[in-house]
């Protein structure tokens, strides 16, 4: 996995794949928050998960 993202290369690439236009007065804050969703996302893919854990069948607060 590719841990180094890019965000505006990103943007700009899925942009074009997804026929997606981004208005280049918006472009600025989607690279913003795209970058802090990677962070957010990176916080919760590196957490360390023993191998012997099981999943929860049904989600209790």
């Amino acid at each position: 996995m590719e841990k180094n993202i890019n965000p505006a290369a990103y943007i700009e690439q899925m942009s074009e794949i997804l026929d997606l236009p981004i208005n280049p007065e918006y472009r600025p804050g989607v690279i913003k928050n795209f970058a802090s969703i990677c962070a957010i996302a990176t916080s919760v893919t590196d957490f360390p998960i023993p191998e012997d854990i099981e999943a929860a069948p049904v989600f209790e607060p």
